[in-house]
């Protein structure tokens, strides 16, 4: 056995590189100070490496479509304008049509220059001339007394980037606004910022400042005013023109000596400019009873646009000034006879030939109940609903002149009665419709069979569920003022659906057009002659001196219309059109009591009839389609009927028809 250990491995040859040829000519302490150096730039790169990816660690990019620009950070707003583009109101804050900076006087950006960056079209987006000069301020005065962000610096801050004070914040905005100044050109950078800048008192860009502070467009803004203006975005809540003008006119001093030192204006008139007037108007005073027109606008914008625009101008279909002297002429009649009539609420549409609405009252006071009784409230029509009873009569074979008698009946535990409680007779159904025959009505629905009856009135436009109940020819069911008087229209254009809207465009604030409504030829529902029939009826109603709706007369125009009335006089309506509109007037309480007697042809025709007069005003009369076909009837005929009807009347003499009211038996006395 050997004693010897093991033979130990090799430990590893160290080998030592020799230094840099310049370091060994170098005496040992030059060395040593060069290689501590080389150290310090080393650590120094590695720690501005860090310091550079923290600092813009988290940074956000810009779009990649640089036209979101137009439309990020901003607050949601909604403009209303009528078809002239006027400012009907603005829910949110406002913010102008988009400018170019190409199309304003040369003194208007050249202000904001002047004001904000004097270097603009001089640097890459950031200014180190103006950094240093800032820093140099600062750091001389012990406080922050200057800043240095470029007008794309602020632009990027604004759109993209939080508002913080950190050196992080700073360091992204000017990486970014590098950024931007090579996708865009000097002046769509301008453009934008102009078009997004904070003017106070909720106006956003340079239009919409224009407008709202002096009355005019950008287009036409004097010296005086464009330097105002420029004098905002340094504190634009603190200075804003309404509040605190006084404080803003001393920047514009500022702003203006600063134009003269750019040789943007001379010192002439830098002087007209410190001396001239400047009037800021009254702010817009909206109509607050828009309410209800402005609430169906935004409810219908969610529907015809899936994502709706932060900027969003929506140009709606109401004429403003009929539209004020509709709803005060509504007021002042329900304020003058509704007290004695125990009525005190109202509501009222207007719709022109393709549906626009052209006025609408939800009702009296939209401050103090919003609730729109057009769109939200469903209430029994009463007789208003008898002519789509009548019009599948027609579809069913039967004639305007077809003969009925009016007289007791009964439709299962159901007996129907006329509003007075008589009956007399043999009539022609023209004459039913005309006298609103409750009888005939129910007769006529109860033949025709109740769920056809509601699909028709669905065909007509009217989307409110309705069960298949007997009592459906006289009304009962509920149904909308908007949806009714839609279904009228059908009548009124020779049988075409007519779908009522509010919306006529929406664009944003650049102009693009993101909905408009079509002008589709409407589905036809109804045949044309049967139109013709039924707007022959219909006008007997108003025309004929037993028509339930002689108030509802318009001077020099042929008016067809329908009165209804339902159960214990909870509501009372008039709908008719003339060739020109279709309008339907509701009259009633909200807690659904009674009023007192008020029918259809009383108060409700009498309102239909005001508001018809002022939309009619200044239009040549034209006929109304199908209303000079009514037939006389010969002598005959005339005769035959009068000796039925004498015949009846001396039966129900004789033995008194009596309707009864109870063991579960249901009684319609509504007119």
């Amino acid at each position: 056995m050997s004693n010897q250990f093991p033979t130990p491995p090799q430990m590893p040859r160290i080998v030592r590189l020799p230094a840099p040829a310049f370091l060994r000519r170098q005496s040992a302490p030059v060395r040593f100070l060069l290689m501590a150096v080389a150290a310090l730039l080393l650590m120094g790169g590695l720690w501005a490496a860090w310091k550079w990816h923290s600092l813009h660690n988290g940074m956000p990019k810009l779009p990649s479509d640089i036209s979101e620009l137009w439309h990020a950070n901003r607050e949601p707003a909604i403009e209303f304008v009528d078809a002239n583009g006027k400012t009907l109101a603005v829910n949110g804050p406002r913010y102008g049509r988009a400018i170019d900076v190409k199309d304003l006087p040369r003194h208007v950006p050249q202000a904001f220059l002047a004001a904000e960056d004097k270097r603009f079209y001089q640097h890459d987006g950031a200014d180190e001339t103006a950094i240093a000069r800032a820093a140099f301020s600062n750091a001389a005065a012990g406080e922050t007394v200057s800043g240095a962000s470029t007008i794309t610096q602020q632009l990027v801050k604004n759109l993209v980037l939080h508002s913080g004070q950190t050196m992080q914040r700073k360091a992204q905005e000017i990486t970014l606004a590098r950024q931007l100044e090579k996708r865009l050109t000097k002046d769509e950078i301008l453009s934008l910022y102009l078009n997004r800048v904070y003017f106070g008192a909720g106006l956003y860009g340079i239009d919409a400042a224009s407008r709202f502070y002096f009355g005019k467009p950008p287009e036409q803004m004097t010296i005086p005013e464009a330097a105002l203006l420029a004098a905002l975005p340094k504190a634009p809540s603190k200075l804003n023109l309404r509040d605190n003008l006084a404080g803003a006119k001393e920047r514009q001093v500022y702003v203006l000596r600063e134009m003269r030192a750019e040789r943007f204006i001379s010192r002439e008139e830098e002087k007209a400019a410190l001396e001239a007037e400047i009037t800021i108007i009254k702010p817009p005073v909206y109509d607050p009873e828009l309410g209800y027109v402005l609430d169906v606008a935004t409810e219908r914008l969610s529907a015809v646009l899936p994502r709706v625009p932060g900027d969003a101008v929506v140009t709606l279909t109401i004429d403003p000034e009929l539209q004020a002297r509709v709803q005060a002429r509504v007021n002042e009649r329900l304020a003058k006879e509704g007290p004695a009539l125990k009525a005190t609420q109202a509501a009222a549409l207007i719709l022109g030939t393709d549906g626009r609405v052209v006025a609408m009252v939800g009702g009296t006071d939209y401050k103090a109940s919003p609730f729109n009784r057009v769109t939200q409230a469903k209430r029994q029509p009463g007789s208003s609903f008898k002519p789509f009873v009548y019009a599948l009569a027609l579809e069913d074979g039967y004639s305007p002149y077809d003969v009925f008698n009016d007289r007791p009946i009964s439709i299962g535990k159901w007996k129907p009665v006329n509003y007075n409680g008589e009956y007399i007779g043999p009539m022609t159904l023209s004459e039913a419709l005309t006298r609103s025959t409750n009888t005939i009505a129910a007769e006529l629905g109860n033949e025709s069979n109740p769920e056809r009856v509601a699909e028709l009135a669905k065909r007509f436009g009217i989307k409110s569920t309705m069960q298949p109940y007997p009592s459906l020819a006289l009304g009962s069911q509920e149904v909308s003022l908007w949806e009714i008087t839609g279904a009228y229209g059908v009548f009124q254009s020779g049988g075409r659906r007519m779908e009522p809207y509010i919306i006529a465009k929406v664009a944003d604030t650049r102009g693009n057009v993101l909905f408009e409504q079509p002008a589709a030829e409407a589905e036809r529902v109804y045949a044309e002659d049967y139109t013709a029939d039924m707007n022959a009826m219909l006008t007997r109603v108003v025309s004929a001196s037993i028509g339930t709706g002689h108030n509802a007369r318009l001077k020099d125009w042929t008016v067809a219309g329908k009165t209804g009335t339902s159960q214990d006089w909870r509501d009372a309506w008039f709908v008719g059109f003339t060739s020109a509109y279709v309008g339907g007037v509701w009259v009633g309480n909200d807690d659904d009591t009674a009023m007192k007697k008020v029918t259809g042809g009383g108060l409700p025709a009498d309102i239909w009839s005001d508001l018809m007069e002022m939309a009619h005003e200044g239009k040549r009369p034209a006929p109304l389609f199908g209303s000079d076909t009514a037939l006389v009837l010969d002598p005959a005929s005339e005769d035959r009927i009068a000796f039925y009807r004498g015949m009846a009347q001396a039966f129900a003499s004789a033995a008194p028809a009596r309707a009864a009211s109870g063991g579960g038996e249901m009684v319609q006395q509504a007119e």
